[in-house]
């Protein structure tokens, strides 16, 4: 959408100044300098029509184009709580759906939380709202546009049976596992080791009873250690029982994956609380660990089910550089280094308007509001733009506009708990193509 205020502020020039000699000077005074960014970044952006699904899906398709044959494409938000981030990605996963072949929905929960609503948008027994309710309301997504979301996904799988989108969780088994990843793959041994299951059954047996995370987190560290040890044993332990697909393959085929994917899943989370977040070499250990296992979990999907995938998560973590010490390396690095140029990242930016965040000491989730942004600040130059809301490759975008992008500035990227940022961003570094939207909402959590 186009602004009116540079048309209203040109008509006053005119009726101003009148016709002949005394324009010409003005006119010359306001043609753009080569090195602008903002015209430079203006040539090259492609207006929203809207930012929520539904209608034309037109202004959509350079955005499709600058996907191109891309297997996994990251979608970040600059808060993780704004109505329009997660509305503009429940409208691009449509339009990628319908018209690119993608097939999956990723998202930063965790792999037991995706494995429920896959088995949901499939068709499987339930209420949305209270899966939300279970799943989600601990975190930033427990919103109305993510209910919207797995609503639309059910219900586009009951009109395309042959080609049902699904749901993957990439991250972590926290705060709340359960107990089915370790009955699945108890449940597999019984079936073709039976002689293993002891072992395998004693290795698990304290890992059941701390699957909440925040049990986990008041163990001891040499405990959370020998915890994390037992977890790889049982994983090495189901991954030993592969064999050659010509005589079994019931250890190599697509269940036994997914059964050595829980066990796997079952050791990331083990993992991670084995490091000791008390020290700073501790938590930046931590936060490397869970980015790689990130994309490490998403390009197995990808890699097994041989879909394309839009994956939801921060700009942080879907783009290139990391904005912050305690976290060495992103999960979109990790992606580019698995997929190359299969890989795209998108990262959004706004000028002002509010979202829904916790304090830093209050932990409530409550709508925040952020003014214009100030001088200086990334933001404020894409505000400058006579669209209200697009996006622009930041690849092939004019020399000017790269040579800008390429510079870091302050940038909101605001986690869950605010105030947070700005932080210094260099976004033609971080990301592949950028979409700014001028005023935000507060995403909606349900009642």
């Amino acid at each position: 959408m186009a602004r009116t205020a540079p048309l209203r502020a040109s008509l006053v020039l005119v009726t101003a100044v009148g016709a002949g000699s005394l324009l010409a000077p003005a006119a010359a005074q306001a043609a753009p300098r080569a090195d602008d960014p903002v015209r430079a970044i203006e040539s090259a952006a492609h207006p929203l029509r809207a930012t929520g699904p539904g209608g034309s899906t037109k202004d959509l398709r350079p955005l499709g184009r600058m996907v191109g044959d891309a297997k996994v494409v990251g979608l970040g938000e600059a808060t993780h709580g704004t109505h329009e981030f997660f509305t503009m990605k429940d409208r691009l996963f449509r339009y990628l759906v319908e018209e690119k072949g993608f097939r999956t929905f990723a998202l930063e929960v965790s792999w037991t939380t995706g494995q429920r609503f896959d088995a949901y948008v499939r068709g499987g027994p339930g209420d949305v709202r209270e899966l939300a309710r279970r799943e989600l309301s601990k975190g930033p997504w427990y919103s109305e546009e993510y209910i919207e979301l797995l609503t639309w996904m059910r219900q586009y799988n009951e009109r395309h049976p042959d080609r049902q989108v699904r749901f993957l969780g990439n991250d972590l088994n926290n705060p709340e596992m359960g107990t089915e990843l370790f009955d699945a793959v108890t449940d597999h041994v019984r079936r073709q080791e039976p002689g293993l299951l002891g072992r395998i059954k004693d290795l698990y047996a304290p890992l059941r009873e701390v699957t909440d995370g925040d049990t986990h987190l008041g163990l001891p560290l040499a405990e959370r250690k020998r915890l994390a040890k037992q977890a790889r044993a049982a994983y090495e332990l189901v991954k030993g029982l592969q064999g050659p697909q010509h005589l079994q393959p019931e250890r190599t085929g697509t269940k036994f994956a997914r059964v050595l994917q829980d066990a796997r899943s079952i050791m990331q989370t083990a993992d991670i609380y084995a490091f000791d977040t008390d020290t700073p070499e501790g938590v930046r250990g931590a936060m490397l660990y869970r980015d790689r296992i990130m994309a490490q979990n998403t390009a197995w999907w990808q890699r097994q089910t041989g879909h394309k995938v839009l994956m939801s998560a921060h700009n942080a973590h879907v783009g290139y550089e990391s904005r912050d010490p305690n976290y060495p390396k992103m999960q979109g690095a990790f992606l580019r280094d698995a997929l190359g140029s299969k890989y795209r990242s998108i990262g959004f930016t706004f000028d002002r308007g509010s979202f829904m965040a916790t304090g830093r000491q209050d932990t409530t989730w409550k709508p925040r509001t952020v003014g214009a942004a100030g001088r200086g600040m990334n933001e404020h130059t894409l505000d400058k733009v006579s669209y209200d809301d697009y996006y622009v490759d930041a690849r092939d975008a004019p020399a000017a506009a790269r040579k800008w992008l390429d510079k870091a500035r302050p940038t909101r990227s605001i986690g869950t708990a605010y105030p947070d940022g700005p932080y210094p961003i260099r976004l033609g570094a971080t990301h592949d193509i950028l979409v700014h939207l001028h005023k935000t909402t507060a995403a909606h959590r349900p009642e």
